[in-house]
């Protein structure tokens, strides 16, 4: 087999599943700070609101998801792109985790902080991004660093919904060549590859976060 005529193929849906992955996990991530903070401080009523966006999210099938968005809302006039509509639910489903990540990050701060704060009379919003957030972010990291690698691997489910990524890509090639040892193959080094890029990523994104910690630890000792 001609590898070399199907390699442009093979690249263009590995773009198209970092392309879905990394959009995923910036409008993910801002969900997931947006509904975390809300089970925090949200107050009875926004605190239920993100309760259930997160149980739904987190209690039902990506799958099921991801066809309910592409098949069922057309139905009701409210339809979008299949590569939106991969993002979406991405997204939806990392705003699902991350925000008990949030929730359980902002939670570990020691209330003695949190008294110290009120004893200097910070409000809530301040006591929130000046004590409470900078904290919690660190603990964070590496349960975000998983659910991102974790997205990435997710995303292969886009391809049923007609999405020309990775997985997509490679299933074309295996129909046209009937070669699905090779193939399969050389998408799973693909996946592992990226994987490796997204953890070095996450691992410098982690360094720094950890070092702007310790030298605004520093500042206020």
């Amino acid at each position: 087999m001609d590898w070399k005529a199907y390699l442009p193929m093979l690249w263009q849906g590995a773009v198209v599943t970092m392309t879905i992955t990394l959009a995923s996990i910036v409008v993910g991530a801002a969900l997931a700070f947006f509904f975390g903070i809300l089970r925090v401080e949200g107050g009875p009523i926004l605190s239920a609101v993100a309760l259930c966006y997160t149980e739904v999210f987190r209690g039902t099938s990506l799958l099921v998801q991801l066809f309910w968005f592409y098949y069922a809302l057309p139905l009701v006039g409210l339809s979008f792109e299949p590569i939106t509509t991969g993002i979406l639910v991405l997204a939806a489903h990392v705003g699902g985790y991350g925000a008990e990540i949030v929730r359980g990050a902002l939670f570990s701060v020691s209330t003695q902080q949190l008294e110290a704060a009120r004893a200097l009379n910070f409000n809530r919003f301040q006591t929130l991004f000046r004590i409470s957030l900078p904290q919690a972010v660190v603990e964070m990291m590496p349960a975000f660093g998983n659910l991102a690698i974790e997205t990435l691997k997710l995303s292969s489910l886009v391809s049923l919904i007609s999405i020309a990524d990775l997985t997509f890509s490679a299933q074309s090639i295996r129909n046209l060549t009937l070669d699905s040892t090779s193939i399969y193959s050389i998408t799973l080094v693909c996946y592992f590859a990226m994987s490796l890029m997204l953890m070095v990523a996450i691992k410098v994104i982690e360094r720094f976060v950890r070092r702007g910690d310790v030298l605004s630890r520093a500042g206020h000792s």
